[in-house]
């Protein structure tokens, strides 16, 4: 992390002035805490949270073969999502490798939104527009005019619901619906990154400053706060979920990271990365990822080495002391010999050797 950030995201200034401490992410300038990162992920397990996800990337697919060239495009079956639900999938490269996890919402018959991750956005973008070619549809990234607001945790119904004409006790978990926030247009969808309940907001840059605004105003006597990408990592790490550049990479399929149910041989045609999956899918994957839960206080971290009696085994991918759970938590990349919940292992943190043990994800999931 440094400050040497270049983009920033129309709610830049709204940072500003709610005195949040910045860093860089993928060359945007965004919030990694407002005050405590430990206060702000109680608060998104216990009442609610407010993120700036803007800079996460928002590519458009329209056209009479919108769907086909996404089921090329993508592992994943998009012909099957009904307009109005979502689907979580990755887009892989020939050799099976992850170039990215997206979540993919079908907004109408021909038209879906491709929400990447920001460090591979022109990754997806360039790679769909490729895939496009021979297709009657068009890719259009409209990830400088869209921003995305995320209101989550369990006041998050009542929060948005005081704002919103819409019918949120009508919209499931991964659907999605226009609606009107207090004059302002969004595409609302009930998803998110943190294991809460909650939505996010697809909101027109210009007037994402206002939509904060007003969710703030909602959010009081509700417990809402600001919540900055710190906190969103060890939520989503108690939540099992994976974060590019750790858990997955292009030196890994959805197999190897045990995500191998989001590969869909089955629908028809071809699509990119088919005959390397279905190589990588018969093999017996060498590590696996798993959970590991610690004793004390000293969290694993990214990069640490596991060991089975003193012989390496596997390495951390991403670890931090649960402010949930109380204890060190840790997701990891072992051996398929070590990956049976209650396996006792040890980490290797700066040269202190710690008892882990292997457990089942998620490591938190809400009541």
């Amino acid at each position: 992390m440094n400050s040497t950030a270049s983009k920033e995201t129309s709610l830049y200034g709204v940072h500003k002035g709610l005195g949040a401490l910045f860093t860089d992410f993928a060359g945007w300038s965004m919030p990694v805490r407002y005050a405590s990162e430990l206060a702000e992920h109680k608060a998104v397990r216990e009442a609610a949270g407010l993120f700036d996800l803007s800079h996460m990337a928002e590519i458009h697919v329209t056209g009479k073969q919108a769907a086909d060239v996404l089921d090329y495009a993508l592992v994943g079956n998009l012909t099957g999502v009904k307009p109005g639900r979502a689907r979580y999938t990755m887009i892989c490269d020939a050799g099976g490798g992850v170039l990215d996890d997206l979540v993919v919402y079908r907004l109408a018959d021909e038209h879906y939104l491709v929400v990447a991750n920001a460090g591979n956005a022109k990754v997806v973008a360039d790679a769909l527009a490729e895939r496009v070619a021979g297709f009657d549809a068009v890719v259009d990234d409209r990830s400088e005019t869209t921003a995305l607001i995320a209101v989550q945790g369990p006041n998050a119904v009542k929060i948005l619901g005081s704002v919103t004409d819409a019918d949120l006790d009508a919209l499931k978990y991964y659907a999605s619906v226009p609606a009107v926030v207090k004059g302002h247009e969004v595409l609302l969808a009930r998803t998110g990154y943190t294991g809460e309940d909650g939505f996010e907001l697809f909101v027109p840059a210009d007037e994402a400053p206002a939509v904060w605004r007003i969710l703030t105003e909602a959010g009081e006597g509700h417990g809402l706060v600001p919540a900055g990408l710190a906190c969103r990592d060890t939520l989503r790490l108690e939540a099992g979920m994976p974060l590019y550049g750790n858990e997955l990479t292009l030196d890994q399929s959805p197999f190897e990271a045990g995500l191998g149910r989001v590969v869909k041989f089955e629908k028809p045609g071809d699509f990119v990365g088919r005959a390397a999956l279905e190589e990588r899918s018969k093999a017996d994957v060498p590590r696996v990822r798993v959970g590991l839960k610690g004793a004390g206080r000293r969290a694993p971290r990214h990069g640490y080495k596991l060991l089975a009696d003193g012989v390496e085994i596997g390495e951390v991918t991403s670890g931090a002391l649960s402010p949930t759970l109380g204890h060190p938590i840790a997701m990891a990349y072992v051996d398929r010999a070590y990956t049976e919940p209650g396996t006792e292992l040890s980490v290797d943190i700066r040269g202190r050797i710690e008892p882990v043990e292997v457990v089942a994800l998620p490591f938190y999931s809400r009541a």
